[in-house]
């Protein structure tokens, strides 16, 4: 038999190309049974290597090469990567249970439609394993001739065979479930969808029975398409007999000696980034012209040799060079050929490597699946692409001329190796430097679509501000970055996004330029208030207001303190805070107690300290800075602790230093104190009150510096930062200066997610690199130097490294997904309205 097999692999004939297309028996979860074997299915998950360091992708490598050379040693298998388009409508249906609060259903469909015109892929990888023969190819085609003659053919799967089958697939699965690519059975819907795409694309899928299978009927109407092959490619015929699609396939025919990896050696993982640029008609000559990716699906079938058989064939090699060297010693020249010396040193350290290491030999017959449902041309735009993107890697990729027929059918699920002819042998080290799982990968697997990915592979982004606490997880995100990239619409954005999840919303905005957030949230129904500094906003930040419910006590102790804050030196000196502290245990008992209430008790005390402090007070709270916290109401809707987003802007506060002696504040600077310990108080009660535990909560702080200049200000981050997952309480930060914040040790270590946008200096670099958990280094500087500019050096807003809660990092945009939307968050001076603005065009989507 082997004399035999060695003989039809040397003729070219080894594969079976005149085999009928497989016939399937059953599908289920991880498994597809034919006539002839049963093959187990895993899905396999990408791995983010774009910004990967040197380290870890050297580990990760070695991981992926073990088990290739351990677990699949011996076996059959089949390498497919696909491309499923993004299916936006689905993003409906998930509104459904993500969000709840304003017309969730308009955000959503807003969303929608930009997806839709961004038109993402999605990467899908699989791995199918031969696990056991059930009958011969001649064996079963007589079977099958009797069976159909006698009108009894039978296409079930015995309950006990299924039952072993699904035993052998999840010892398998538990072995590869350890590994970079971290496999999980496929479903039966999955498998479905893979076998039935390329025959009728659209067509519904059949479901599964009750026992979770899909055999008989449900099972033949998935391979009921037409498919006619032509020289150079098939053509994928509908129901109507019309084209539908166009498909070649084409062959890796030569690969160099040497390929280095990261580089062109990730032939496989490169495959996302090949691009063409359409055929355009006269019609489309005023229209932008886009390039579109190719989406050439690999479909690589393999066998990992057991080390034995690899060291006897390298040894056949070894010697075979050996006996040429000799023979040519013995002629008049002497001399011996270069190649064939090489080719004996080669084998003989590779012989030495597998004994040592954890190596062993491959053998592999790559072929890329290119389809087009536009046109011939088109897919022979996309062939030459994708020809000429591997020559300029050095590797020989060609049409295959009259045998697309067996090449397609091989490239099936649940097929075999049909064309031997051009098969490669390399180490497992080799194929797993091709990364066939890397790429770009990066955010939560659920939630709010925030972007896109900009990194090897497309993808949407989707990232939860308040998911942390359901997970057990930390609940503080950072967002960093120069001034004018992006950095606060992209806040701005996400905090929309809990908005809409029934969160309460307050964002502390120092700088003045939050107020289309409240625009935004009224646009779209959400209950969103503006609070900023003022006569007209007085009493909104009362202390006996904003401590209700079971934080009230505290108010007996935090208003005195916060009155003695804004008091004058020289009053506090004479000990005035104890008649402000009688003062407001009087204005507690007589009931309906307020800050105000408690300065004209002063002001009409008996004893001339407390008359000057009230008085004192009373001038202050007149001021844009202390009417808010200690002014008489004007009939203002107050913060009230329910689902909605309130934006308290307090523009042109001047907090002092930690190293300032509080005998040298000045007015400005004591009320501005003052001022922010209302809201700080006013978070910590909210945050931890008992009754509010079930209500998602963020607090959000831009410009975040402001606070940390202070010791209060650093005290109270750090405390909503540490007790944010207990407290279901997000905390989202947003600076310039990520230097300060990384001395903010308590706030560093509880962050699960960073944004960082560009950086020019080489110490705010540094710091940048160490929050997104890059390795520092040139080569990271200049990444964060470049994220905020496009390739004409232009300001790219909204561009920016995400680190996700895995310490995962890639390249993301931020994406508005319209114009309004852009207008409403705009943050410019000039645009500062909290009127709701109406609708009045077809949105268009627009990067942050």
């Amino acid at each position: 038999m082997k004399l035999f097999k060695g003989i039809a692999r040397f003729l070219g004939v080894e594969g079976d190309r005149s085999a009928p297309p497989p016939r399937y028996v059953a599908l289920a979860d991880g498994l597809i049974v034919t006539e002839t074997h049963a093959e187990a299915w895993f899905v396999l998950s990408g791995s983010n290597t774009d910004l990967m360091s040197e380290s870890a992708r050297d580990a990760e490598h070695d991981q992926a090469s073990s088990a290739l050379a351990r677990t699949l040693s011996g076996y059959d298998c089949h390498l497919k990567v696909l491309w499923a388009p993004l299916n936006s409508n689905e993003y409906r249906d998930e509104a459904e249970s993500l969000f709840s609060a304003g017309d969730y259903a308009a955000w959503a469909e807003t969303r929608i439609d930009r997806l839709d015109d961004l038109e993402l892929p999605t990467r899908l990888l699989l791995l199918g394993v031969r696990l056991v023969e059930r009958s011969t190819q001649a064996k079963a085609r007589g079977s099958r001739g009797v069976q159909d003659a006698m009108g009894i053919g039978s296409t079930s799967v015995a309950p006990k065979e299924l039952a072993r089958l699904d035993a052998l697939t999840r010892r398998l699965g538990r072995q590869l479930e350890t590994t970079p690519w971290k496999a999980q059975p496929a479903t039966v819907e999955m498998l479905a969808w893979m076998i039935a795409r390329e025959q009728r694309r659209g067509a519904p899928l059949p479901t599964p029975d009750g026992d979770g299978t899909i055999t008989g009927a449900k099972l033949a109407q998935l391979t009921r398409g037409r498919v006619l092959p032509y020289p150079d490619h098939l053509r994928i015929v509908d129901q109507r007999g019309e084209t539908s699609a166009w498909t070649a396939v084409l062959t890796m025919d030569g690969f160099p000696e040497e390929m280095e990896s990261p580089g062109a050696g990730e032939w496989l993982r490169a495959i996302a980034e090949i691009t063409y640029v359409p055929e355009y008609t006269d019609d489309d000559l005023d229209r932008d012209i886009h390039v579109k990716p190719v989406n050439a699906e690999p479909s690589v079938r393999f066998r990992v040799l057991h080390k034995r058989d690899a060291l006897k064939q390298i040894d056949e090699v070894r010697r075979l060079a050996k006996e040429q060297r000799q023979s040519a010693a013995k002629h008049s020249a002497g001399e011996t050929a270069q190649e064939i010396e090489e080719t004996e040193e080669t084998m003989t350290a590779l012989s030495r490597d597998m004994k040592r290491e954890d190596v062993t030999l491959l053998e592999d017959h790559p072929r890329l699946i290119v389809s087009s449902d536009v046109s011939l041309e088109d897919l022979r735009n996309r062939c030459d692409a994708v020809i000429g993107f591997y020559g300029g890697l050095g590797i020989e990729v060609s049409v295959a001329a009259e045998e697309q027929r067996e090449l397609w059918l091989e490239s099936q699920p649940g097929d075999m190796l049909r064309v031997p002819d051009l098969v490669h042998t390399r180490t497992v080290g080799a194929f797993a430097g091709s990364w066939f799982w890397g790429g770009a990968s990066v955010g939560d697997d659920s939630g709010p679509i925030i972007g896109y990915l900009t990194g090897s592979t497309p993808g949407v982004v989707r990232n939860d501000l308040t998911g942390g606490s359901e997970r057990g997880d930390a609940t503080t995100s950072a967002f960093i970055g120069r001034s004018g990239r992006g950095k606060t619409t992209a806040m701005m954005l996400s905090l929309l996004d809990s908005g809409f999840r029934g969160s309460f919303v307050l964002a502390l905005d120092f700088k003045g330029d939050m107020g289309g957030l409240v625009s935004a949230g009224r646009r779209y129904g959400l209950n969103a208030h503006l609070i900023e500094t003022g006569s007209q906003f007085a009493g909104v930040a009362d202390l006996f207001t904003l401590l209700s419910g079971e934080s009230a006590e505290r108010a007996q102790t935090e208003v005195p303190a916060q009155l003695g804050i804004a008091l004058p030196q020289h009053l506090r000196m004479r000990g005035a805070e104890t008649p402000i502290q009688s003062a407001v245990n009087e204005a507690i008992a007589e009931g309906d107690p307020a800050t105000w209430k408690v300065i004209e008790r002063l002001r009409k005390s008996d004893d001339e300290l407390s008359r000057e402090a009230g008085d004192a007070l009373y001038e202050l709270s007149l001021t844009g800075l202390g009417a808010p916290f200690m002014g008489r109401p004007s009939g203002t809707t107050l913060i009230t602790p329910s689902p909605g987003i309130w934006v308290v802007q307090v523009p042109g506060i001047t907090l002092p230093s930690p190293d300032d002696g509080r005998d040298d504040w000045s007015v400005h600077q004591r009320l501005s104190v003052a001022l922010v310990h209302s809201l700080l108080a006013y978070g910590i009660s909210m945050a931890g009150r008992k009754d509010l535990r079930g209500l998602r909560k963020v607090v959000a702080v831009p410009e975040v510096h402001v606070l940390t200049a202070t010791r209060e200000g650093s005290s109270f981050l750090q405390y909503i930062a540490r007790v944010g997952r207990a407290l279901h309480t997000a905390l989202v930060v947003d600076t310039q200066d990520p230097e300060s914040l990384a001395s903010l040790t308590g706030l560093v270590e509880q962050m699960t997610t960073v944004f960082g946008f560009q950086l020019t200096t080489a110490e705010q670099q540094d710091a940048m690199a160490a929050l997104l958990d890059l390795p520092k280094g040139d080569h990271t500087r200049q990444l964060i130097q470049a994220i905020g500019v496009d390739v004409t050096q232009e300001i790219r807003h909204g561009h920016c490294i995400m680190r996700d809660r895995r310490f995962s990092s890639a390249t993301v945009q931020f994406d508005v997904p319209s114009l309004e939307i852009l207008e409403l968050l705009n943050t410019t001076p000039k645009t500062q309205t909290v009127a709701p603005v109406p609708s009045t065009s077809e949105p268009e989507g627009v990067n942050a």
